[in-house]
Parts: structure tokens; C-alpha cells; sequence
């Protein structure tokens, strides 16, 4: 067949486009008839419908598509599932905010058509972040592409919903919650981001009933004050035994409050007796209900002071409040003093808003009985963690779990199948419809008006049902849940475990009584240099799309492989995505090399050559081959995607690149005409293997180059064979004495660098060794002739070292190198000399900075560390002039 000619410079855009859609078109991310087939299955985390591409997902995508692109080219019954997330909160603030652009909010425009603005704006937008997993090569089966406001989606959060609520399960109470004041919604404890504050411990005074006395107490919160109903102090803390129940009375509002032994009390927090503020502390809320005190909301959902307090405080924010509340008690003189305080405060994941405790009338789900199960699955190994790390982790969140809030004051979302009769008696059913005839029966009356709960569901109420939900549940005979599920890898970040992970695996058991996949990968987080994780507030974010227009998909992809070790946060830098496009160029340019030197037609494959026509340099490269393919089979089996792509590229750019194809370049030009089929036999068929090992790091380039090697009748790459070792083809002592010459011929390149031999120069070398090894040099004399430019070869066991001769040791070997004759000795004696000089006056001028202990207390650390870093530079350097000079003397 006619060859196409490759280009001298790879164009990644081009190749892309051509392939991304050759593959879809062909249908190649789709399962197919399973037949007899092992099912492979994997579920795409849904990412926002409101997202859009970050190296984050990069990272996490790319993962995916390795494992899923090695599976199907392992025959699999292969399936990525992909979709979005409706993305409650995060979708509500972008219909907000383009409201309030256009002069309006929601509460003018209505629910309805709120909903319409916000189906309008998913449908325009919601699907940017798949366009840019495509451009990534993600090979989902787009086809199935699932939405979590779908409708049959929608049907299975209902009907679990109904079912859980039925059991018992899910409940309505009113109970302190976490409240986003700018966001106006519950929040769960995983939606609430601690950060480390710097504020104020501010003592008061609290009148006792009786007497003159006081108590003192110590706060974080002044303005939460308003709503105390109870002091509480240690039972142990003698200070304050005789106070025990007496009363005082509430600064401001002239509420008699008890003084209460808890055992909960810290006796070293500020004066050791703390206000209690139930309704907006969740520590106090639990003393409250243990000692029956009244829960006092002070505040609106807005977080301004309600008409439960003082009439001069109503209608403040919560943070004017607090400077009112604190100037009040300074002037009637029961501020005692104020302290500076470190403490950690909430914030929500969304807004960024300081979190509110808050008591509420919300919905809640009862975790207890849905742990236990969900922590046995990991524990008995039926579902494996890789990093193993994250077992005690996820161990410890179910052990101490606490009952989820899940619902949400937002109007996107699954509104919760709950309606309200007139009494408020609650009817959770289905449909509506469903909800009234209930509501018939209770009442016994044919006319009942019922009003649907206003609420919405939390977004990880549907996103923990992802793995059933996308195959049909509840339909229990849908053919895609039978073939498809459990599915088999979930590749996530770890800050999800509690919102994604655990709670998928809760109910697949309580519902499929199985769970829903068996491997749980937990990829690292994407940091800059600095170690902050990489985001599009702190503009330390680069757009992954810019980053592929410049230097490819499988670049970006082959550079974040190369540098995410399993589990590990990646430290990114550009320079690490140059190194991937490098890669590429180098492995374009050798399989040029190669389609240069064959004919029309492919050579023979390997196994029509006989063993005895290959020459060690062949029996090497092939072991060598076989060595990375069963390296990285293990790679894989322990889900070291790291290890695998370094094993690749090791292999490729030195063993085949560096040194099999310069090993082969003379039998190439060579007139031995069975001798250069050889060559290019191994060379082709090394190639072959190497591009079905890069496919899944690196599809689209692999895809280009392997239909210049593929022979009639095989697919394409995509589902091509994966390549397996074969141990007829492992030839230690092959790998054994090639390794040899290679050694020898770096060393002999270092001295002729080091030593300024001019490259046109032979050199001759005589070797003082064993006659095992120097005989295989002997053998192998035409690749040191040519690659180290080496003249006469002299070997011997007790050979003499030649006088002026520089030294490299290789094993059991030195090797000499002659310099009379291949260089001026006294020009380079003088040369080297200025440079002893040179590099004498650079490392005492360091050392000089050094000894400053000024300069090291006062300068930066990482200037300190760049002086040390060139201290230990330079003297490295000098040792090695001194050698050099004292082989001259």
C-alpha cells in the first residue's frame, strides 16, 4: 500500500479534530453487544452544569479516560457514562445575579417563571464543560449523556425520597442548623469551609438576681447575646460551686436566665463561665435540650436582628449589631475587657458567607442505620480505596455521622415531595395527585386544598443516587441496570468523600443491595508553586484550552500523568505540559524515522524472523520492551497511572529512541539487505507495541502514527489489542551486556565533553577488566566506534593505566582515554586552571554570604536556600576541575 508522508513537525490541532470525530462517528465510546464480554463501567462525577474547564478536571478526567481507553482495548464491555449536575445553589446565584443585572429579582419574576429563566440558561450553557472534555479526548458515550433534572432521574430522587419517608428515615424537625445568610439556605456540615480568623474575646458582666454581684463570661459573638437564656459553668470549677442555681439576669434585655453545671464547659475557656445561646450555637443548643432552656431566634434569614430583641438592635446586620451590642455594654460598664482571639469560623462552600447556626423547621434524613453497612462494604475489602489512606477517613465520617439536612430554601432543584393540608398535616407521595387522594382519605372529604413544601432537596440528595439513577432505577428490569451495574472504577477528588462518595455507597446497598462500584481512585489536587490550590479567584489558574491550543490534548494529558503521583496534590507548572509536547515531537519524529526507511509494504511481522537473524542489540530492545509491558501491567493493577506513564515514556525517549534507533541507523544504510529487514522487523514491531501502550495517555497522536503501522484487517488503535508481555521475548543477558555498552558509551561521551575533545576526533580507549565484559566490547565495536567516536580498542585484566589518560569506571571496568594527541594538554592545563581560579573566587564570595549571620536571619528563605543550592553547585564543580586538572599533570 502507498504510504502517506508524515509531516516534519507533528500539528496536534489538526490530528484532533480529524480523530475525535472519526471516533464518534464510528461509534467506538459506545458498549456495543456485550456478548461473552467483561463489563467495564465507569461514571463521570457529573460536574456543574455552570462549570467550565479547570486542570482540575483535567486531571481527573484524564485518569478516567486512561483506565476506560485501556479497558475497551482489553476487549471490554466498555461504558463511560457521562452528565451534569443541576448544581443547585451555584445555578440559583447565576439566575440571580443575571436578574439583578436586568433590574429585577425572583420574587418579582415568580417561581414559574424563575424556573423557565433558569431551564433556559442550562440549556444554553449547561453544556460548555462537555464540548471541553471532548476537546480533552474524554471518550464517553455521549449519546447516554444524563442530566440530574431529567425527567427519569428526577423520578428515582422521588421515589427515594418517598421510600426513605415511609420507613421513617427522613423526618421534619426544627433543629440548629447551618444557615447561609446571603445564599438564604440550610447548608449540610460538608457544604461549611472552616477558616482560620483573627477576632475577639469580649468579656461581660452579667448581674446576679440578688445582690450586687456578678458573673463574667467570655464570647466570640457579642451580638448573639440578645438570645441567651442560660450561664453555664463546669460542676467541677469551684470558682463557681455556690452559683449553681441562682439567676442572673441578661444585660440589655433584663431576662432572668439560670446558672447551670454542665460538664461540657471548658473550666480554661475565657473565665470558665460561658453565655448559652440556643438557638445560635450548636454546643449550646445540646446544653439547651439538656437542661430545658428556650431557644431564642434573634435573627431574620438575612441575618438582621428580628423583633426578639431590644427594639434599638432590630433591624441590624448582624455585624452592625455587634459593635451596637459591644458599645452599649462599655457604656453602662459591664464590658470587662476584650482580648485578641484566634478561632476557627464557617463559611459557606458557595458564597463565601459566614455561616449562621441557626434553628430552623427543615427536612432531615437519619444516617445511623445506613452507615453501619456502607462502612463494613470498605472494611471487608468489597470496595477498595486507593490511596488505602482514605479508609480511616471515610471510617471515622461514618462512625460519628450525623443526621443530614437536606433540604435547601432555593427554588432549582428537586422540590420535595411534600404537601402541607390545611392543618399542616404532612403528605409525602409521588405526585400530587397521589399527595390528594391521601389527603381525601385523612380528611374524609372529597375537596382538600394542599400546598406543596416550598423547599428543594439538597443537590447531593440526587447526585448520591448517580451510579443507579443514570441506568434506569427504579425500573429494576432496565437492561442497562442489569449489564451495567455495580460499576467497576470512581475516579473523585477526596474532598468529596463524604458528600459523593459515602453516601453513593449507602444507598447502592440500601437500595440495590450492592454496591455501586468496587474501586474508589482519589486523585490529588491541583496546586501552583506556591502549594495553593488552583482557582479562577486567585488567578493562578491557566485555562486548560488555551493550554491545548498550544501545545496539544495529549501533551496536557501526558504532562499531568507524568506529574500526579497517586493520591498527591500536583504541583503545576507549564513547563511540565512543554515536556509532554516534547515527548510527542520525539516520538513523531523517530516514527518518521522509520516510515522514512520502509518500503510500500509493512516488513514481516516478528515471528515470521528467525531467532538467530536478530542481533543482541534486537534480543535487547525486545526484552526490554517486555520488561515495560509487564511494569506496567503492574502499574495498572495497583492504579499507579504515574508509574505506568513514566515506565512509557522511559522506555520510548531513551531505550527506543536514544538508543535502538541509533543502534540500527548503519544497518539501515547497510547493503545487507535480510540484516536492515531485521531492523526495521524489531523497530516496526517495537513500535507497534509502543503506541498501543501510549494510546490511553496519549490517543490522538498514537491513532495518527498506527495507521502507518497497522496491517489489513486490524482496527483501530481505540480497539486495537492491549499489548501483554510475552517471556519468550525476555533476554536477560541481552539487556545485560547492551547495558554495558551504553554505560561505556556515556562515559566515553562525558570525558570528550568534559575533557573538550573535538567532536571529529577519534579517541582510543583502552579497558582494564574482566575478559567476559571486555570481549562483549569487543563485539559490540561498530556501535562504540559510531556513537562514541572511539579509534583502537585495547583490553586487558592487568593492562596498564596510558599516562595523561582521563578515567571513567563502568561496572567492573575502567575505561582510559588517551588525551596526548586529542588535545594541547598545556592550553587545557592553563584553561582549566582560570577556571580553578574562577570557581575558587565564586564559592568564597557564597561562603562570604554565608557566614553573615545577618544575611541569613534578615533575607528571604528562599533567597537563603538559592545561595546554599549554588554553594554546593560550585563545589561540586571544583572537585571535578581538579580531577580533570591533576589527569593533565
Amino acid at each position: 500500500m502507498a504510504r502517506a508522508q508524515l509531516g516534519k513537525v507533528y500539528e496536534p490541532g489538526r490530528v484532533e479534530s480529524k480523530w475525535y470525530r472519526h471516533w464518534e462517528k464510528q461509534g467506538y465510546f459506545k458498549p456495543g453487544d456485550p456478548g461473552e464480554r467483561e463489563p467495564f463501567t465507569v461514571l463521570i462525577p457529573p460536574p456543574n452544569v455552570t462549570g467550565i474547564l479547570t486542570m482540575g478536571h483535567v486531571l481527573n478526567n484524564t485518569i478516567q479516560d486512561v483506565l476506560v481507553r485501556r479497558a475497551r482495548m482489553q476487549n471490554r464491555c466498555t461504558l463511560w457514562l457521562p452528565g451534569t449536575d443541576h448544581a443547585s445553589i451555584a445555578t440559583e446565584a447565576k439566575i440571580v445575579k443575571m436578574l439583578k443585572d436586568e433590574g429585577t429579582n425572583k420574587d418579582a419574576l415568580g417561581r414559574e417563571q424563575f424556573l423557565d429563566r433558569a431551564w433556559d440558561w442550562a440549556h444554553s450553557y449547561g453544556g460548555t464543560i462537555i464540548e471541553q472534555l471532548k476537546r480533552l479526548g474524554c471518550s464517553c458515550d455521549w449519546d447516554r449523556s444524563v442530566f440530574t433534572m431529567d425527567e427519569g432521574y428526577s423520578r428515582a430522587v422521588i421515589e427515594v425520597f418517598v421510600r426513605l419517608y415511609e420507613e421513617g428515615l427522613i423526618y421534619r424537625g426544627e433543629r440548629l442548623i447551618n444557615w447561609d445568610p446571603v445564599g438564604k439556605t440550610a447548608l449540610s456540615d460538608e457544604e461549611v469551609i472552616h477558616k482560620e480568623t483573627q477576632g475577639h474575646l469580649w468579656f461581660f458582666r452579667y448581674p446576679l438576681q440578688e445582690g450586687d454581684e456578678y458573673v463574667t463570661v467570655a464570647t466570640t459573638r457579642p451580638e448573639t447575646m440578645l438570645g441567651d437564656t442560660g450561664v453555664a459553668v463546669n460542676p467541677k470549677d469551684d470558682r463557681y460551686r455556690d452559683l449553681i442555681g441562682r439567676k442572673a439576669i441578661l444585660p440589655l434585655v433584663g431576662r432572668e436566665m439560670p446558672i447551670i453545671a454542665d460538664d461540657f464547659v471548658d473550666p480554661e475557656f475565657g473565665t470558665g463561665a460561658v453565655k448559652v445561646t440556643p438557638a445560635h450555637d450548636p454546643n449550646d443548643y445540646q446544653m439547651g435540650e439538656r437542661h430545658g432552656l428556650e431557644a431564642v431566634n434573634i435573627l431574620y434569614p438575612d441575618a438582621v436582628l428580628n423583633m426578639s430583641v431590644p427594639e434599638q438592635f432590630q433591624g441590624l446586620d448582624r455585624f452592625a449589631a455587634r459593635k451596637s451590642v459591644v458599645a452599649e455594654m462599655e457604656h453602662q460598664g459591664l464590658l470587662e475587657k476584650v482580648e485578641d482571639y484566634v478561632h476557627n469560623v464557617g463559611y459557606s462552600e458557595r458564597t463565601d458567607a459566614m455561616v449562621e447556626p441557626y434553628l430552623s423547621r427543615q427536612w432531615f434524613l437519619n444516617m445511623q442505620d445506613l452507615a453501619g453497612p456502607a462502612k463494613e462494604a470498605v472494611a471487608t475489602s468489597r470496595i477498595t480505596f486507593y490511596p488505602e489512606r482514605w479508609v480511616k477517613v471515610y471510617e471515622h465520617w461514618l462512625t460519628y455521622i450525623q443526621d443530614w439536612c437536606i433540604s435547601r430554601q432555593l427554588w432549582w432543584g428537586h422540590r420535595i415531595p411534600a404537601w402541607y393540608g390545611p392543618d399542616d398535616h404532612i403528605f409525602v407521595a409521588r405526585t400530587e395527585a397521589e399527595a390528594l387522594d391521601q389527603a381525601r382519605e385523612h380528611y374524609g372529604r372529597g375537596e382538600v386544598e394542599l400546598e406543596q413544601d416550598p423547599d428543594v432537596l439538597d443537590t447531593w440528595f440526587s447526585s448520591w443516587l448517580w451510579p443507579m439513577a443514570t441506568m434506569g432505577w427504579p425500573d429494576t428490569d432496565s437492561p442497562d441496570l442489569k449489564r451495567f451495574y455495580p460499576t467497576q472504577d470512581l475516579v473523585t477528588a477526596p474532598d468529596i468523600i463524604f458528600f459523593w462518595v459515602a453516601r453513593m455507597v449507602m444507598v447502592g446497598l440500601k437500595f440495590m443491595d450492592q454496591v455501586p462500584f468496587s474501586t474508589v481512585y482519589f486523585n490529588g489536587i491541583v496546586r501552583d508553586k506556591l502549594g495553593r490550590r488552583m482557582s479562577k479567584s486567585l488567578g493562578n489558574s491557566p485555562d486548560p484550552l488555551e493550554i491545548i491550543d498550544k501545545f496539544g490534548a495529549d501533551a496536557l494529558r501526558m504532562g499531568m500523568m507524568l506529574i500526579a503521583p497517586q493520591g498527591l496534590d500536583i504541583p503545576f507548572a507549564e513547563e511540565d505540559i512543554e515536556l509532554g509536547r516534547n515527548y510527542m515531537n520525539k516520538i513523531w519524529n523517530a516514527a518518521r524515522f522509520v516510515f522514512m526507511n520502509l518500503d510500500d509494504e509493512l516488513p514481516s511481522p516478528l515471528e515470521d524472523i528467525p531467532s538467530e537473524q536478530l542481533r543482541e542489540v534486537d534480543r535487547w530492545i525486545l526484552s526490554r520492551l517486555q520488561a515495560t509491558l509487564l511494569q506496567v501491567e503492574e502499574a495498572y493493577a495497583r492504579y499507579r497511572i504515574n508509574d505506568a506513564a513514566k515506565a512509557i515514556y522511559d522506555f520510548i525517549w531513551s531505550d527506543y529512541c536514544d538508543w535502538y534507533l541509533e543502534f540500527i541507523k548503519t544497518r539501515l544504510m547497510g547493503d545487507e539487505a535480510r540484516d536492515r529487514d531485521t531492523a526495521l522487523t524489531v523497530a516496526v514491531h517495537v513500535l507497534r507495541n509502543i503506541l498501543a501502550l501510549l494510546h490511553p495517555l496519549a490517543p490522538f497522536m498514537s491513532e495518527e502514527l498506527w495507521q502507518q503501522v497497522k496491517r489489513e484487517g486490524e482496527p483501530d488503535l481505540i480497539c486495537a489489542p492491549c499489548p501483554t508481555s510475552a517471556e519468550h521475548l525476555r533476554a536477560p543477558d541481552s539487556e545485560a551486556k547492551i547495558e554495558l555498552v551504553r554505560e561505556v558509551i556515556s562515559s566515553v561521551r562525558a570525558v570528550r565533553s568534559e575533557m573538550s575533545i573535538a567532536p571529529q576526533k577519534s579517541a582510543d580507549m583502552v579497558v582494564r577488566g574482566p575478559d567476559d565484559d571486555t570481549h562483549i566490547l569487543s563485539q559490540e565495536m561498530p556501535h562504540l566506534q559510531r556513537l562514541a567516536r572511539v579509534g583502537k580498542l585495547t583490553t586487558g585484566v592487568a593492562i596498564d593505566r596510558p599516562p595523561h589518560a582521563a578515567t571513567a569506571v563502568v561496572g567492573s571496568l575502567e575505561v582510559f582515554i588517551p588525551l596526548e594527541g586529542l588535545i594541547d594538554l598545556e592550553v587545557e592545563k592553563e584553561r582549566l586552571q582560570k577556571r580553578i581560579q574562577e570557581m575558587e573566587g565564586r564559592l568564597a564570595a557564597v561562603q562570604k554570604k554565608l557566614d553573615n549571620e545577618s544575611f541569613v536571619q534578615r533575607a528571604p528563605a528562599d533567597v537563603v536556600t538559592h545561595e546554599r543550592e549554588k554553594q554546593a553547585d560550585y563545589r561540586d564543580r571544583l572537585v571535578k576541575l581538579k580531577e580533570n586538572y591533576a589527569v593533565l599533570i
